[in-house]
């Protein structure tokens, strides 16, 4: 029954191409809204596109955050300069800052590996779990044994999917529970850097253009994956050899124009349309200002601790960056949801969805209880927000964290391997491993302590009674509190810690908790003395997360049984699987009397220069412009080359550095941003103003013939003209 509505509502969708810009589709789904595509301009088979072993679909793989896809049959990858902002990081030093300054390997020998943990995915296989998955539930279950029993089922499947080697599996829940798929995908563990652009290019327009249009933003940069003599995954060793995919993505040089098809392929994080009205309020209310405000007195504090060149400040720029990208999406959110009808919507859907419930007998009984559960159950769920996101924050810090998780380590392996938690198997080691290694380039003693100082400042001024006593104690709060003696606690807990130095952080993986109890570090102390009441509180959401399990699934079938019958389209929630969007190159009108238009040039560019960072391009681009070198890259309707371009594709965060594709699946750009009108977009859908922003094609290939003169990667690639 869950499966055939599921299917009846989305072919009820693709018979409407009025709505069909809007939805992250699931490969499988394709096939049925192929009218609509081939309509829009897709030239290729739609029925390649669901299959992943197949052109395009296996050149387009996962970074864990970011996507990506092979532009060569030696392994080449290409995705967002922002995606791989971490491994130049890495790599950069005072003295060779290839952030500031760019990087390009002329030979195999030359490329850099990523930071620790870098992982290419190449997803090969989607199954449907959801029978094995509800085999193990019944009604009778409460919360917690719901909970571990969908873990339980999710840990075997994993479990008997990775015994080939080689490959990483998970089990992602799609509808809210309504429905679970297996996904298999190869990880190539050997990734290293070959390309980036300047940061005047890759970053152009820095923090300050961030969601903004008009954009002239090169945000692009190559990695390549390499594997063992034998083809299969392997950790970095100079033995090994560019990987060879199956198929690679030609990339277009003649790009294309207002009104054309494009189709973007990629893994988006996560969204949330099909939330109630009461968790948008208290998102929208409650949650993203107090995030927006935490993440700016986070750069705040780093910046002025660090000073800018330093190698503090270099440690932290990718910290920065991501703090900044989403402080101004929660504004911008903020701002939106502010200015629209969103909420009055909600309240709306939720008015008519009950409506609609209760005039039918049968309605009535499958569903009316559901609304009243799950409301209750998001109350619950929304009653220690505060205190969540004081402590999410605080647990940013590197030795509050890393003291934590190996505590954790120590508990989890006097456990068998099967019965740990997710995170801390064996399968999960060399992740793990990975974490404590990185954090070496990207931690400085004065930064940490003050931004722990900081949250613990705000941890202070709760209410005790929505505190934790254990973590009271341990800080002194028991007694009182005294911000400089606070301080002056904190100094000490920095001079005395080891966690600092990476041997002693790869030590403590292998001691148990005899050894912790033992230890006096005294973030280990810290960590030891709060792990019951952390665990405690880990139970009580693990218990309510098994509840709303058990609600939301009956919801959403509510929900797609209404829109089937409303005409209105049906697509999950993006949740990092493979999903297929699609739209056409279009501008916006953002408000009365001004209108976008979907294409900015190299003029662009000259116009916002100002030399200092972050309109501060390399002067051998400036010249290039100049000089109106533009070459095969000319837009003949720009008298220019095209730099970014706007497109009404549906995507979110995880699409950054999805390939854009035309009809002939050939790469036209990458996905890197949309416009601040559309950020929003994760939890609503505006048709006029949903705008995907895209590095061009042409613009890519110019700057590295021109400026950057990487010719051996162009003479790699294969470039459609």
């Amino acid at each position: 029954m869950r499966l055939s509505l599921i299917g009846a509502a989305l072919l009820a969708t693709a018979i409407n191409p009025a709505l069909a810009d809007e939805g992250m589709w699931q490969p499988h789904q394709l096939p049925q809204l192929e009218s609509v595509l081939k309509a829009k301009g897709l030239e290729i088979d739609p029925k390649s596109i669901s299959k992943l072993t197949e052109f395009p679909m296996n050149a387009v793989i996962s970074l864990g955050g970011c996507t990506a896809s092979f532009v060569s049959p030696k392994g080449l990858v290409v995705t967002n300069h922002h995606c791989a902002y971490g491994s130049i990081q890495y790599n950069s030093t005072p003295e060779n800052n290839i952030l500031q300054n760019g990087f390009l390997a002329k030979t195999y020998g030359e490329e850099l590996p990523a930071s620790p943990g870098s992982r290419v995915y190449v997803t090969e296989e989607v199954t449907n779990v959801t029978t094995k998955v509800n085999a193990q539930l019944n009604d009778s279950m409460d919360g917690n044994e719901r909970y571990k029993a969908i873990e339980q089922a999710q840990k075997a499947l994993v479990a008997e999917c990775e015994q080939d080697g080689g490959y990483r599996c998970n089990v992602y829940s799609f509808h809210g529970g309504l429905e679970y798929y297996l996904i298999k995908s190869l990880e190539i563990q050997d990734v290293r850097l070959v390309y980036n652009p300047a940061q005047g290019i890759g970053k152009y327009g820095g923090d300050i253009d961030n969601w903004m249009w008009p954009r002239h933003t090169g945000d692009y940069s190559f990695y390549r994956a390499y594997v063992g003599k034998d083809g299969k995954p392997a950790p970095f060793s100079e033995d090994n050899v560019p990987f060879s995919s199956d198929s690679f993505l030609k990339v277009s040089a003649k790009g294309v124009k207002e009104g054309d098809f494009v189709m973007v392929t990629g893994y988006p994080g996560r969204t949330n349309r099909y939330r109630t009205n009461a968790e948008v309020e208290h998102q929208f209310t409650d949650v993203y200002p107090k995030a927006k405000a935490y993440r700016e007195q986070s750069m705040d504090i780093i910046k002025a601790t660090a000073e800018e060149g330093s190698k503090a400040r270099i440690a932290y720029e990718s910290t920065l960056a991501g703090l900044a990208n989403y402080a101004k999406n929660y504004g911008g959110m903020v701002n939106s949801y502010q200015k629209t009808d969103m909420q009055a919507r909600k309240d709306k859907l939720a008015t008519e969805l009950s409506a609609w419930i209760n005039a039918d007998k049968a309605r009535k009984k499958q569903y009316a209880h559901v609304l009243k559960e799950l409301d209750g159950l998001i109350a619950k769920s929304q009653a220690t927000s505060e205190l969540d996101l004081i402590l999410g924050y605080m647990g940013r810090s590197a030795m509050m964290s890393t003291a934590t998780r190996l505590y954790r380590l120590a508990n989890e392996q006097q456990l068998p391997d099967a019965e740990r938690e997710p995170g801390y198997q064996e399968r999960d080691m060399t992740r793990f491993k990975a974490g404590m290694t990185s954090l070496s380039r990207r931690y400085d003693d004065a930064v940490d302590k003050a931004l722990f100082a900081h949250f613990v400042d705000l941890y202070a001024q709760l209410e005790p009674k929505a505190r934790i006593s254990s973590l009271d104690k341990a800080l002194g709060l028991d007694k009182g509190y005294d911000q400089d003696a606070m301080l002056a606690r904190l100094t000490k807990m920095y001079e005395q810690t080891a966690l600092n130095e990476e041997q002693v952080r790869l030590e403590w993986m292998a001691k148990s908790v005899a050894d912790f109890k033992q230890s006096d570090d005294p973030f280990i102390a810290l960590a030891v003395a709060t792990y019951d009441d952390f665990q405690a509180r880990e139970q009580e959401k693990k218990m309510l997360s098994g509840e709303l399990n058990r609600v939301r699934p009956q919801y959403m079938a509510a929900i797609i049984a209404y829109n089937q019958e409303q005409g209105l389209p049906v697509y999950a929630d993006a949740n990092s699987t493979l999903r297929v969007t699609y739209g056409t190159v279009k501008g916006y009108s953002p408000r009365d009397a001004l209108t976008y238009t979907p294409f900015t040039r190299l003029e662009g560019i000259t116009e916002k220069y100002t030399g200092i960072a972050p309109f501060d391009a390399p002067q051998a681009q400036m010249q290039q412009i100049a000089a109106k070198n533009y070459g095969e890259y000319e837009m003949a309707s720009l008298g220019s080359v095209p730099v970014n371009f706007l497109s009404t594709v549906d995507t979110t965060g995880g699409n950054s550095g999805s390939p854009t594709l035309n009809g002939n699946a050939e790469l036209v750009g990458l996905l890197f941003d949309g416009v601040s009108e559309s950020i929003i977009g994760d939890w609503d859908y505006d048709a006029n103003l949903n705008r995907s922003i895209h590095v061009d094609s042409r613009y890519m290939l110019w700057v590295m013939r021109h400026v950057d003169k990487a010719d051996n990667l162009l003479k790699e690639m294969v470039i459609v003209k």
